[in-house]
């Protein structure tokens, strides 16, 4: 493991709200307005550090940028973590009508498929500096696997809790590590509420709820990996899937980032937001122009990933969405299948339910002319198809079965030509 760094780049937490400031310590709300409290970074340090030679000469991993994140030295977990493809999607572009496409693909993100291990690798690294012996988090799939993979990685004892009825390789891909999985009756903010009170009376670390100012910060290197991906340029815009509204508001932030420190000119992506039609209180804020959104009881959807009905960064999400100049879609449960589809087909990409909303927000973007033709458009895909095979099994084509003779399959060849 290299030597640790001897000083911090981080100055320490601050209220988005209200603007007070507070030490670096396992806090999450800020005490006076109850505000989100967000990691507060010295800049002019940071740029007598980083540049753009730096970063390259750095492995192929989301420490790469570690600076910009939140942690004093080096991390306990996660090199391995990061710097997944960004694949120009030639076949995807011609069937869109769009000029440049690129799949910035976290479905093959180490160790567990999803942009998860990046936030996660966060999380964990600053619960070791914090001495919690304990981490935990409520999750509706994807964390679960990463927080039980990398608290197993870092020695970690590790409690998940879920809504009971999540999809059976994401309950499968957290107990594979031996973490202590227990599932709840109702939806996810019915277990996110629970979660708070555990936090507070066990003195756990809950990588999204009292580390969760840390934690949201490892989602800036999807960003910043897309950005350096492209040759240090920004594209003209990127589809985000929205499920806390976290990714969308830290992939703003990124790319801010980088325009601060001088590596990239004027940033003029615009971000747009996507969520499933039965769950989608920030595209709906989005769309009415609303300030606050407006919290989903029951959310119904296929893609459980994104069923937050009352979503912790959703209006810092929407913030983020109208300052970049983009939009929000939702998308219907069937749509959500064509859009899986749609990227099997075009790219050979295998995307979860998440991926799925995306795709098929991005076909009503381009539909509506918010995405011209002639602009560079990246698509993020945040998890792995094999996570939520249930949702295609009804779906699936019949397929021929014949006897292993040469005969029956000129017959079966003939039936193809006709």
């Amino acid at each position: 493991m290299p030597k640790k760094k001897e000083t911090s780049t981080v100055k320490g937490l601050v209220c988005r709200e209200c603007g007070r400031p507070y030490p670096v310590k396992p806090l999450h709300i800020c005490e006076y307005c109850f505000g989100p409290l967000e990691v507060q970074y010295d800049y002019e340090k940071i740029a007598k550090l980083l540049t753009r030679s730096t970063i390259e000469k750095r492995p192929p991993n989301m420490w790469r940028y570690r600076e910009l994140l939140p942690i004093d030295g080096f991390p306990s977990v996660g090199y391995e973590v990061g710097f997944t493809p960004l694949i120009k999607a030639r076949n995807l572009a011609e069937k869109l009508g769009v000029k440049e496409v690129y799949i910035k693909d976290d479905a093959v993100n180490y160790p567990t498929l999803s942009f998860k291990d990046r936030v996660v690798s966060v999380a964990i690294s600053k619960a070791k500096e914090f001495n919690f012996n304990v981490v935990a988090c409520a999750s509706t799939g994807n964390l679960a696997n990463s927080v039980a993979a990398l608290a197993a990685r870092a020695g970690y004892e590790s409690y998940i809790f879920i809504p009971c009825d999540l999809e059976a390789s994401k309950i499968i891909g957290t107990t594979v590590y031996g973490a202590h999985l227990i599932g709840i009756k109702g939806n996810y903010d019915k277990v996110n509420r629970l979660c708070s009170e555990i936090a507070g009376k066990y003195n756990w670390a809950f990588v999204n709820i009292n580390i969760r100012p840390f934690y949201s910060e490892g989602s800036k290197t999807f960003a910043f990996e897309i950005v350096e991906q492209l040759g240090w340029r920004v594209p003209d815009h990127i589809v985000v899937p929205m499920a806390g509204g976290s990714l969308i508001t830290k992939i703003w932030k990124a790319l801010k980032e980088f325009e601060k420190l001088g590596f990239v000119d004027r940033v003029k992506t615009k971000v747009h937001g996507a969520q499933a039609a039965g769950c989608a209180p920030i595209v709906e804020a989005v769309k009415e122009g609303l300030e606050l959104f407006r919290p989903v009881q029951n959310p119904k959807t296929i893609a459980k990933s994104l069923a937050i009905g009352n979503p912790a960064d959703g209006y810092y999400a929407t913030k983020a969405i109208r300052e970049s100049g983009g939009w929000a879609e939702d998308a219907t449960d069937e749509e959500i299948i064509q859009g899986i589809r749609l990227l099997a087909e075009t790219e050979g990409i295998f995307t979860e339910t998440a991926g799925g909303v995306v795709m098929a927000a991005t076909l009503k973007l381009i539909k509506n002319g918010i995405i011209k033709s002639d602009e560079t458009l990246v698509i993020s895909i945040t998890g792995n198809g094999l996570k939520t095979q249930e949702v295609l099994a009804s779906k699936l084509v019949e397929f021929p079965v014949i006897e292993p003779k040469i005969s029956e399959f000129d017959e079966l060849m003939q039936n193809y030509t006709k």
